[in-house]
C-alpha cells in the first residue's frame, strides 16, 4: 500500500494556501489551519460504511467516524487525494465521488490535547466492498444504514468523531434518516 505520509497545505484564515508542514509535525496542542477532506462511502444497499480508528492514531483513537479522511499533497487535488487515501486505508476503489460540503470546517481538541484545524471539503462516493483494510488507520469497520447511524450519531455523539457528528447533522443522506425517525417517534 502507498503511504499517506507527506506535506499537508497550511491555509490563511481565508482558505488560501500560505505554505506546507510535514504531517508528523503539523498535529499539536497548536495545530495550523490546513487542507484535509472526509468521505463517505456508500455501497449499492445505500448503506454507509463507517470506520473505527486504529487505536495507534495521534487523535481520537479507537472513536468512530466516516469512512475515512486525509490530506492532499500540495500539488494533488482533492479528488485524486479521496482515491488515494481510499485505496491505502481500505484497499478500495471508489466510483461516483462528489463533493457534497465544499466549505466544512471544524476545530476539535481530543482528549490528549492535540488540535484538528482543518477546512475540510467533505465527499460522498460508491464502493462495493472493503478489501483491505490497513490496520495502521482502521480497527474496524461496518456497513450501516444511514438512519441508524443519524440516530446513533444523535443519541451519543461522544462516541464519534467530532467531524462525523457535525458532517452528519449537514449531509443529506443523514439528514433524510433522521427527518424519518423523528417522524416516526411523533406518530407512536
Amino acid at each position: 500500500m502507498q503511504s499517506s505520509a507527506g506535506h499537508v497545505v497550511l491555509l490563511t484564515d481565508q482558505g488560501e494556501p500560505c505554505g506546507t508542514e510535514l504531517k508528523e509535525r503539523v498535529h499539536s496542542s497548536q495545530t495550523p489551519l490546513h487542507l484535509g477532506f472526509s468521505c463517505h462511502v456508500i455501497n449499492s444497499s445505500g448503506e454507509v460504511l463507517v470506520t473505527r480508528r486504529a487505536l495507534g492514531k495521534l487523535t481520537w483513537p479507537g472513536v468512530w467516524t466516516n469512512s475515512f479522511c486525509g490530506h492532499p499533497q500540495p500539488s494533488e487535488n482533492l479528488e485524486d487525494a479521496v482515491h488515494r487515501h481510499a485505496r491505502h486505508e481500505l484497499g478500495i476503489e471508489l466510483d461516483n465521488v462528489s463533493v457534497e460540503l465544499p466549505d466544512f470546517r471544524y476545530r476539535a481538541t481530543d482528549a490528549s490535547g492535540v488540535v484538528e484545524n482543518e477546512i475540510c471539503p467533505v465527499f460522498s462516493a460508491s464502493a462495493v466492498s472493503v478489501t483491505e483494510p490497513n490496520p495502521k488507520e482502521v480497527a474496524e469497520f461496518m456497513w450501516v444504514e444511514p438512519e441508524r447511524l443519524a440516530a446513533a450519531v444523535e443519541s451519543a455523539p461522544w462516541a464519534f468523531s467530532p467531524w462525523l457528528v457535525s458532517q452528519a447533522a449537514q449531509l443529506s443522506i443523514y439528514q433524510r434518516g433522521a427527518d424519518t425517525s423523528r417522524a416516526g417517534r411523533g406518530h407512536q
